[in-house]
């Protein structure tokens, strides 16, 4: 499959964003005891580091399914196709709760299963093996169908602890399922919303098949669409996310709540907003190609291996901080989900240390990706198809 630029720029342009929330993530000296979307407690400069990257997640997930149609669209064996999607996703799944869990919590009691983004691919290429066989309007129309429904859900009155509530909270919302006495599975990424992004995104990929002109057109035209209906649902609080916005302490706080969405689950209006937001910078790569777009297209052409790897760079700074600040190794937590740090005392470092950092780990990541990426570039065996 010839790479296409607009994918590769924009898939990287969100890894290297995502590298910035894990940073924050492991090592703002608030993130363990605030939210930082929560109004009340956030300022203005952690809110916007987390939610300049809610744009991460999704189009991971979109463009995961329309790589995986080019990939596949000119396969004559439906069988042979759909065993590897199958395939590939248990390994992706498998991967989640076991290398990425880990460079995650670093606790080798694996005390928490955290189901995200990898598993919710997995699981959607699994789905998707067996929907190979239809149309791919099909398919894709489906994915939209979930996309602009799934919030409804929400609406059902199901009383608390009944049969039907059990089986749809795990697919449909954030849950915690207690496994063992000490285990716990934490679906953080609830299946059914994120497998809807990826059959969109399956559905949609034919779209790269157009001709340059025409298709940077059509995204920039997706874009504004989405946007539009975004701000039209969003102003009048109509319907697509479950939080709605409301007047503020402040008019700048008012903007945030305005633009604060729902992404556990990913609500309507989130995707709305971060699929739009893709979409125009699919079109913008798509009639630029310099030095700047093709140093993040380095990390978007390896973005399993970028992913891996990024886990066990970011979590062991972290202890590094940890380190300087004093810690001691017996002092460090790693089974309450707090990513080593000790509990109830002080711990971490200032936002404008996180986006140091952020630039730091992102530089070091260059070269092996390019290399990783040149490797893959020559080499077609099974293992690198998979990573």
């Amino acid at each position: 499959m010839k790479r296409i630029l607009s994918i590769d720029f924009t898939r990287g342009l969100v890894m290297i964003l995502m590298v910035l929330d894990h940073v924050r993530d492991f090592m703002h000296i608030d993130s363990v005891i605030h939210n930082p979307t929560d109004l009340s407690t956030t300022t203005i400069g952690v809110f916007l580091t987390r939610i300049v990257t809610y744009i991460c997640a999704p189009v991971f997930v979109f463009l995961a399914g329309s790589s995986a149609y080019l990939s596949l669209q000119n396969s004559s064996d439906k069988k042979k196709a759909a065993k590897f999607l199958f395939k590939r996703g248990l390994w992706l799944i498998l991967l989640e709760f076991t290398i990425i869990n880990f460079g995650i919590w670093f606790d080798f009691g694996f005390h928490l299963y955290l189901f995200q983004v990898i598993a919710a691919i997995g699981l959607g290429f699994i789905v998707l093996s067996f929907l190979f066989r239809f149309p791919t309007k099909m398919i894709g129309g489906l994915g939209l169908l979930i996309i602009f429904t799934h919030n409804l859900i929400s609406l059902i009155p199901l009383a608390e602890g009944s049969a039907l509530k059990s089986i749809l909270a795990p697919l449909f919302s954030t849950t915690a399922i207690p496994i063992f006495d000490k285990t716990t599975l934490v679906i953080g990424y609830p299946p059914i919303p994120w497998i809807g992004i990826l059959l969109a995104g399956f559905g949609l990929g034919m779209l790269f098949n157009r001709p340059q002109n025409e298709r940077k057109s059509i995204f920039l035209k997706i874009g504004l669409i989405s946007a539009t209906l975004f701000f039209v649902l969003r102003f009048f609080n109509l319907y697509g996310d479950p939080t709605p916005w409301s007047l503020q302490k402040s008019a700048s706080f008012t903007v945030l709540s305005f633009i604060n969405v729902t992404k556990y689950p990913p609500s309507l209006l989130y995707c709305c907003a971060t699929l739009g937001l893709m979409f125009v910078l699919l079109s913008f790569a798509e009639r630029f190609e310099n030095k700047l777009t093709q140093f993040v297209s380095t990390y978007g052409k390896t973005p399993m291996f970028f992913y891996l790897i990024h886990w066990y760079i970011v979590h062991p700074l972290l202890f590094v901080i940890l380190f300087i600040q004093g810690f001691s190794w017996n002092e460090m937590d790693f089974a309450s989900g707090t990513f080593g740090r000790p509990k109830g005392v002080t711990s971490g470092i200032e936002l404008w240390m996180v986006y140091l950092i952020w630039i730091a780990v992102v530089l070091l990541l260059y070269y092996p990706c390019k290399r990783f990426g040149e490797y893959k570039a020559h080499h077609k065996s099974l293992w690198v198809r998979y990573i």
